[in-house]
């Protein structure tokens, strides 16, 4: 009798937050996952941001051969932003999770996990389920969408997977498998691999106003990885995602997201701060509710571009690129980024975990030619930055004010109404040069174009052309319209819409 009176009040209490979240802008927060490490020098975040930009790029063209077929792989897991869902396990456990819009999944660790090849990144914390004894939680049938969605890169039907779950061959014939459970699923990643069971259960994440409840949610369990200790939120266009998963629960919240990432620019204190993630509206509306003035850089004006669809890596949120404003010089973008074809070639990825943005060769070529003749002529190149950092061009700065060259994206959709001007800071990274012996004290200051070289156009071939990375984007709402399938950029004070 406790029990089912539990089970009520857990229900009434479902549908209380949940309807009060179809008529508000629900904001979440996102955690930097750099927040409150120590780094002797700008050099070791700048390396390491960059070692990472380039290794996530590459991986999503990495091929395996599997069944005599060639796979394309997901991106390897964004690193940079995390999230926090709340289990409704008895006790409730709290599982942080890389917030990422490059895949299509939700899972995390569970215990018992093993996790292989994981020294030297961070120590996994997988969650205690006890699924007999949770009525509340409870296994994914194998004739479901979900668990098809799950075993998609092997192509098996729902008869083949509820063969494998040892369904009987009268009820296969019949389609009444229902009560088998989904098979285990193996994932891959560019650099890591997992296993994991599909799972249902009541989750929530912390808002600010009413925490967001969503019951029957699904997710991979995993028991056992391959260099991938810490679970992620994917937000890319898969069924099985957290946006499309809410938008079957409530079509207001999960239609449209968009995050505003706090401009940090790698200092400790200000990557502490937490960024929006806004669910059910714009940071605009939200101000809008909340009787606040909006103005200047919070103007609710977007600059939208159109996404594309991508039949190779259909998860992606892909958009055509045009080209980049260096100053006033217009350098077009080839072709291939303009458009994706027929196997999944080309686009744009607006990406939230990859930090800083990827070019084909060519294109980077050309940007960095255009900008080292602007810039270069007035400023000696600091060859030696560009090899602890990894970025280039890299340029000794005068202790007088430098005149950094603008640089403006544009985006398919019309060369003025989807071009977007990035702030200095968001592309041009500037520091004091802790090297340079004898010379420290002319070279104080230094700076480095904060865009990579993605490689050869023609070794890009399977998958995107280039990547817009989470750096570029700090300061603006980046909203992704599911419905309109639309891309929209805006400028924001982001830490300003915790007020």
């Amino acid at each position: 009798m406790a029990s089912s009176i539990f089970h009520l009040v857990a229900i009434l209490l479902l549908i209380g937050c949940f309807s009060a979240s179809r008529s508000e802008v629900l904001i979440l927060p996102l955690s930097h996952s750099l927040a409150g490490a120590q780094f002797n020098h700008s050099y070791h975040l700048l390396k390491m941001a960059s070692t990472r930009s380039a290794a996530r790029f590459h991986s999503r063209s990495s091929i395996v051969r599997r069944r005599q077929r060639q796979i394309s792989l997901p991106l390897s897991p964004g690193s940079d932003y995390t999230l926090s869902l709340t289990i409704s396990s008895r006790p409730p456990q709290s599982v942080s999770l890389y917030m990422d819009t490059g895949s299509d999944l939700v899972w995390f660790p569970c215990s018992p996990f093993t996790c292989i090849l994981c020294d030297g990144k961070p120590k996994p914390h997988p969650a205690t389920l006890s699924f007999a004894s949770s009525p509340a939680c409870a296994t994914v049938s194998c004739q479901s969408a979900s668990c098809s969605a799950a075993h998609s890169s092997a192509s098996l039907s729902s008869s083949d997977l509820c063969a494998i779950a040892r369904c009987p061959l009268d009820r296969l014939e019949t389609s009444d498998c229902a009560a088998y459970p989904c098979p285990p699923f193996y994932y891959a990643y560019g650099d890591g691999s997992f296993t994991a069971a599909l799972r249902r259960q009541t989750v929530s994440i912390a808002s600010s106003s009413s925490p967001l409840v969503l019951p029957n949610f699904t997710f991979g369990c995993a028991h056992s990885a391959l260099g991938e200790p810490v679970g992620v939120a994917g937000f890319g266009r898969g069924i099985l995602s957290l946006p499309s998963q809410l938008s079957r629960m409530s079509p207001h919240l999960g239609n449209q997201f968009s995050y505003c990432l706090v401009s940090h620019s790698f200092k400790v204190d200000k990557m502490s701060q937490p960024s929006p993630l806004i669910l059910g509206g714009t940071a605009y509306e939200h101000k809008q509710k909340s009787s606040a003035s909006s103005g200047g850089k919070d103007g609710g004006q977007f600059i939208f571009t159109p996404m594309l669809d991508n039949p190779q890596h259909p998860y992606f949120y892909s958009v055509g690129f045009e080209g980049i404003s260096v100053g006033n010089k217009y350098i077009p973008a080839p072709r291939f980024l303009k458009q994706i074809d027929a196997t999944g070639n080309g686009g744009m990825v607006v990406d939230s975990g990859t930090t800083f943005t990827m070019l084909p060769a060519t294109l980077y070529a050309s940007v960095v030619a255009e900008f080292d003749g602007q810039l270069g002529r007035a400023h000696e190149r600091a060859k030696e930055i560009e090899a602890r950092t990894g970025l280039s061009p890299c340029y000794y700065l005068d202790e007088t004010k430098s005149r950094i060259p603008t640089l403006t994206l544009h985006f398919t959709g019309g060369y003025d109404t989807s071009s977007v001007v990035l702030p200095r800071a968001n592309y041009f990274y500037e520091f004091v040069d802790g090297g340079g012996g004898a010379e420290r004290g002319r070279r104080g200051a230094a700076g480095c174009l904060m865009v990579m070289n993605g490689g050869d156009d023609a070794e890009l071939g399977g998958g995107p052309g280039g990547t817009l990375g989470n750096y570029q984007q700090q300061g603006f709402e980046v909203m992704y319209d599911l419905e309109k399938k639309r891309v929209g950029f805006a400028r924001r004070r982001c830490s300003s819409l915790w007020d």
